[in-house]
């Protein structure tokens, strides 16, 4: 280890001026001063290139100081003093996964999330494809959890009554030569991640898409790719972990930890102290952060932002997969390079890019960044152009400085178990990731845990009025009118959909939660239409203070009187 770090200062010293570097237990830790944050995070690559564990980056950013982590304003002692085996910290998808998984054994299983809802990071920001694994390198666990992971969708989907469909994933290139040396690294990590796929040349491209940029000669195509809503996934983990028995606290965020003789006993956060038997870390962008609480901070994110674009529905049927033209470069990348895909509900989203920026919460969206995704990915499909998009959005992906997802039980802490470093294909690995974290759960529980007789993996799902046929809408208005009643008219939402998704297991209670999970205001016109009549149904099911997203962002300030109404008649 000496020799190594001395090896490691001696090449940084040249490299890069002022930073130093020491061990913790066989990670390596850098520290100083750079004037620009991509310095910092190729210094913090190129220290994972020396045969550490991983790298704990503590370079400053000159003249920066980051905003600290939002939290919600509430405070009370609704948790205090719990006890249950397993808590969860973090409500996206791979903690959601991991709930519903635990689900299936006879624990008391507890979730928590700092924000007002669950998929509000990077599980409500990403592009919903579940990717083939072709693009991840032979021998990490990015590759092994994402084929695994992928073959389990259909059977997850169908339980859930989460919509998905495999629609193929299109490798395009641009240059003959290229295609002919893609061919031996494609084949290549075909065999070695167990990927089914096949070269396809022009003519058989055009015949499968035939609007088809000119560029495009040929194309390498993935047939296990598929695609769904990675909200609506989410939520549904959710509500049917929380069917099984788990519990949700939302609005809940670790404040700190207090550890004695290498283990977790107290979890301090704003709704009261828990006293878990064991401890999961899947706090996403955070999940350094949490590690740290517990003492056993041994890597660290560098958070990578992407920006997205969306089309409205009418320029869904002009593409059938999801596809991006690549060269040399981003055949070894870290990162896929976005592309197009039409998504499940009939958009078709576009990008996203990817750059570093030391922000783990902006969801700001920029012109030049959504300028150059369209410039460089609508061409793909003749007939895509920018009067067609409605909105964009941004995300954060959670990557380590390994560029791998960092699954195991902790060495230093004996009930803490990392799902960390989860960025991209973390989607597509949530399944085979929650199955590993309960393995390492049970392991490290000990004793005999017997399965738990009632778990239902069936979800109780409303019906979707606009995917049923005439017949099919007809019968479930006889049963509730309410979903003869039209809220959303672009996507064609009724209000018996809304109120079910109020009354879920885990409710829905501010506009974008209803947006997610049913869909009004997703349309061309944004909520423009529908918006005021969802905040009215959520106030009719006993919501008093309706917000967008959460606390902060409140609808109303008040009610009007009968004086003030007749003296505004008056005006």
């Amino acid at each position: 280890m000496l020799k190594e770090l001395r090896v490691l200062q001696s090449k940084l010293s040249r490299r890069y001026p002022g930073v130093e570097c020491s061990a913790f237990g066989d990670s390596v830790r850098i520290e100083g001063c750079m004037e620009d944050w991509e310095e910092i995070v190729r210094c913090g690559k190129y220290a994972a290139k020396a045969g550490f564990r991983a790298v704990i980056n503590d370079v400053k950013l000159k003249d920066f100081t980051a905003p600290a982590m939002r939290t919600p304003a509430v405070k009370d002692y609704t948790l205090q003093g719990l006890t249950p085996d397993v808590l969860i910290i973090g409500g996206g998808v791979i903690g959601c996964s991991i709930a519903r998984e635990l689900a299936r054994w006879q624990l008391s299983v507890l979730l928590v999330d700092k924000e007002d809802d669950v998929a509000m990071h990077a599980s409500s920001r990403n592009d919903g494809m579940i990717h083939p694994g072709i693009a991840s390198h032979p021998g990490t666990l990015r590759g092994e959890y994402n084929v695994r992971g992928n073959a389990m969708y259909d059977k997850i989907c169908k339980e859930l009554s989460v919509p998905f469909e495999r629609w193929s994933n299109l490798i395009l290139y641009r240059e003959r030569w290229f295609g002919l040396a893609a061919r031996f690294l494609f084949a290549y990590r075909q065999k070695a991640l167990g990927v089914p796929g096949y070269h396809i040349g022009r003519r058989r491209l055009v015949e499968e898409e035939p609007n088809i940029t000119d560029e495009a000669v040929g194309a390498f195509e993935y047939p296990t790719s598929g695609i769904l809503s990675p909200y609506k996934l989410t939520v549904a983990l959710a509500d049917n972990a929380v069917e099984n028995g788990v519990k949700i606290s939302l609005n809940t965020v670790v404040e700190g930890m207090k550890t004695e003789h290498g283990a977790i006993t107290e979890v301090q956060t704003n709704r009261g102290t828990l006293m878990p038997k064991l401890v999961v870390n899947a706090a996403g962008c955070f999940c350094d952060t949490v590690a740290d609480m517990a003492g056993d901070r041994f890597f660290s994110i560098h958070p990578r932002k992407g920006e997205c674009c969306i089309l409205d529905k009418d320029a869904g049927p002009l593409s059938q997969r999801s596809m991006g033209l690549i060269g040399l470069a981003a055949a070894f990348s870290t990162s896929k390079g976005g592309g197009i895909m039409r998504t499940i509900d009939g958009n078709v989203l576009v990008g996203p890019d990817a750059y570093e920026q030391p922000l783990r919460e902006d969801f700001s969206t920029h012109k030049s960044n959504i300028d150059a995704v369209m410039n460089k990915h609508l061409p793909l499909i003749k007939g895509f152009n920018r009067g067609q998009v409605i909105t964009y959005f941004a995300g954060i992906r959670a990557a380590s400085y390994e560029e791998e997802f960092i699954i195991e039980g902790s060495e230093r802490v004996k009930n803490l178990v990392h799902a960390a470093g989860i960025q991209s294909p973390g989607l597509a690995s949530a399944p085979a990731i929650a199955e590993e974290i309960c393995k390492l759960v049970l392991g490290r529980l000990g004793g005999k845990i017997l399965p738990n007789p009632r778990f239902n993996p069936v979800r109780n799902a409303a019906p979707v009025m606009a995917k049923l046929s005439l017949e099919e809408k007809q019968r479930v208005i006889e049963q509730n009118p309410e979903y003869g009643v039209v809220v959303c008219r672009c996507e064609g939402i009724s209000k018996g959909e809304i109120r079910a998704a109020v009354r879920a297991p885990l409710p829905a209670t501010s506009i974008d939660a209803i947006k997610r999970r049913v869909r009004p205001g997703m349309g061309r016109c944004q909520g423009g239409f529908c918006s005021p009549l969802v905040a009215e149904l959520l106030g009719e099911e006993g919501i008093a203070n309706v917000t967008k997203k959460g606390a902060g962002s409140e609808l109303f300030v008040g009610e009007l009187g009968a004086t003030q109404m007749e003296d505004g008649k008056n005006d």
